[in-house]
């Protein structure tokens, strides 16, 4: 970066590479141009992964957040706007999590119509949940894989993650991470193996 005097500083003509490491340099009006630089950078990336939400606004500021907030622990300028997309990829898997999956709710004392009016009644429903022993032992495990999960590269955990949690398709998890089709899926059979083999030995001592 050249020696530039910061109160002559065009800041809208200046490089994102400059931009960048005025900015980590605590400049806040770096920061500000690049914010809104890339504002519909931010606004079409989240369109694209979710089309169907009807507010992103609060993502798109989370994103600015986090900006002001790692911009320092970008080593290579020069790779802004790879890191950039891959930050609002973050930040959309991370408000994926948290929202809930939509359920139909039943009552169970509803009377529900049968073919004729006399197959209609209520629903009776069997008892399924866990005995004492059973949840123990399904607590124990979750408690293994998640120590198995911690212990894989994120690269892997993340597409593990948005499939075998999230339920998410080969194709949405390629979306979303910005990989290749066959990649995902080289990666989410490797993660099963490097999990496999984490709780092999607990998955023993309960046989």
């Amino acid at each position: 970066m050249k020696s530039l005097t910061i109160e002559r500083v065009d800041w809208r003509e200046l490089s994102n590479t400059d931009l960048v490491r005025f900015a980590q340099q605590k400049n806040e009006q770096a920061l500000n141009e690049l914010l809104r630089r890339h504002k519909k950078t931010i606004i079409n990336k989240l369109y694209r992964l979710a089309p169907d939400w009807r507010d992103t606004s609060d993502l798109e500021q989370e994103v600015q957040i986090r900006i002001w907030r790692f911009i320092g622990q970008l080593r290579n300028p020069d790779s802004f706007r790879t890191w950039l997309n891959q930050l609002v990829v973050n930040v959309f898997y991370d408000e994926l999590r948290k929202r809930p999956r939509d359920y139909q709710i039943i009552s169970l004392d509803e009377p529900f119509a049968g073919e004729t009016p006399d197959e209609s009644g209520t629903r009776d429903v069997k008892d399924c949940s866990q005995q004492p022993d059973d949840k123990l032992l399904s607590e124990e495990l979750s408690q293994v894989l998640e120590k198995a999960m911690s212990k894989i590269s994120k690269p892997f955990r993340t597409v593990a993650v948005l499939r075998d949690v999230e339920g998410l398709s080969y194709e949405e998890i390629a979306q979303l991470t910005g990989t290749e089709l066959g990649t995902v899926k080289s990666r989410i059979a490797r993660a099963r193996m490097k999990i496999q083999k984490q709780i092999l030995p607990y998955l023993r001592e309960c046989a």
